[in-house]
């Protein structure tokens, strides 16, 4: 029997709007109560700033090093994004659907890109690209909410609602009130926490409602508003000033070239295009987030060359393609990571698409990658009903290496109590 689409959204708990509109609801659930419990939120015009009143913990930081986390929310195949060509399970599970062998770009003697991520193999050729698979969470968990969860917490037992990203910035320290941005009208999971972080759906509506956002140290509500709150006492009063502070130093980034024309015209590279101006004006941003989605492919995935998969492949690589180009020599101290709460089942169900699995492909870019070739233990795949990629790297190895070798930070402080494994995809690693 072949699992059907109707019943892979009532196994995840999906509403008619969609398994993808369920996580983003669910989220925005979550992410209110946690900001509740980790400090103050406020909102200027479009923008959400959460804060805590008590200062960062400082950390021996690594230059004006950068991290971008690109989240494939939905659940990607990372067996379609890297392509296992020479274990022949993959072929037998996917007669509609597989990549042929012949048409995978940066192939190897095992693994290969899909073809639509062949924007990016300048970046492979130069080795400041890297693909890590058979990667994800120690145990299965297949519901896309608490998959997410789990994987951005990073803290498995813990009752303390605080995100890895979050305790990266307090740990690497940072040099501004604007320690981490996340594009997007809430905050993830992983940014939620004490230290302060700002969240916004595109640079330019950033700022506070009625303040000319090019000129705000001379704008009289802007400067009653410092002045209100200069002196005012407490945890508010500390949060304030933190929030006007992060909103001031948006300034440059926003008097930043806008080269939106370099990237695709789609939610990815927008938030890419705001990402790049922030950076560039090296306000003292350590930690970016950003959403790419939906990958939920239960039907109709498509072949290697039209369909679902061919469409965010391609959007993903254009995207980041030119996030890089954007950046220039600042990217030498920027590195691009994507995540994903689960990978697909290893067979194609009967509408051509991929019901929910476990193990995945992270790709790692940017400074100190050691790019250009493929990293992890191959499990081996199997042709059987509900098979999975089984995980045999924690995902949390691979974060910790760049964690460690690129910010500054203690990984036993980002994870705590996990000892990571070797995974080598970082220089010095």
């Amino acid at each position: 029997m072949t699992t059907t689409a109707a019943t892979d959204v009532a196994e995840c708990g999906c509403p008619d709007g969609g398994p993808l509109t369920s996580t983003l609801r669910a989220s925005r659930r979550g992410v209110l109560k946690g900001s509740a419990l980790a400090g103050a939120t406020t909102m200027f015009g479009s923008t959400v700033v959460t804060m805590s009143g008590a200062p960062a913990a400082a950390g021996a930081a690594t230059s004006e090093a950068a991290l971008v986390v690109i989240s494939l929310r939905g659940a990607a195949d990372g067996l379609s994004l890297v392509v296992p060509h020479a274990d022949p399970a993959y072929y037998a599970a996917r007669p509609k659907i597989a990549v042929p062998k012949e048409r995978l770009v940066a192939a190897d003697g095992f693994f290969g890109l899909h073809p639509a991520l062949a924007p990016l193999l300048p970046l492979w050729n130069a080795g400041r690209l890297a693909a890590v698979h058979a990667t994800g969470l120690p145990v299965a968990n297949r519901s896309h909410f608490a998959a997410m969860e789990e994987l951005e917490d990073a803290d498995p037992g813990s009752a303390a609602r605080v995100g890895w990203l979050n305790r990266m910035v307090g740990a690497s320290g940072r040099r501004s009130a604007l320690g981490a941005v996340a594009l997007g009208s809430t905050l993830p999971t992983s940014l939620v926490g004490p230290a302060a972080v700002m969240s916004f759906s595109s640079l330019d509506s950033a700022g506070v409602a009625g303040v000319n956002l090019r000129a705000r140290s001379s704008n009289a509500r802007f400067a009653s508003m410092r002045k209100q709150w200069a002196h005012a006492p407490g945890e508010m009063g500390a949060a304030f000033r933190t929030a006007l502070g992060a909103v001031s130093d948006l300034g440059p980034a926003q008097a930043q070239a806008d080269r939106a024309g370099l990237y695709p015209n789609s939610d990815l590279g927008l938030s890419l295009a705001s990402v790049a101006r922030t950076l560039r004006a090296n306000v003292g941003v350590r930690a970016v987030t950003v959403d790419s989605g939906d990958w939920d492919m239960h039907l109709e995935l498509g072949t290697h060359s039209s369909g679902w998969m061919v469409r965010n492949a391609t959007d993903l690589a254009r995207s980041l393609a030119a996030f890089f180009k954007d950046l220039g020599s600042v990217g030498d101290r920027v590195t691009v990571v994507t995540v994903s709460e689960f990978g697909r089942r290893v067979q194609e169900n009967a509408n051509q698409g991929l019901d929910h699995g476990w193990g995945n492909v992270m790709f790692v870019a940017g400074a100190g990658v050691k790019g250009g070739r493929y990293y992890g233990t191959w499990p081996g795949l199997q042709n059987t009903l509900d098979a999975d990629l089984p995980v045999t790297t924690d995902y949390r190895s691979v974060l910790a290496e760049v964690v460690s070798s690129r910010m500054g930070a203690s990984t036993a402080a980002v994870f705590p109590g996990f000892r990571p494994e070797h995974v080598g995809v970082m220089a010095g690693r």
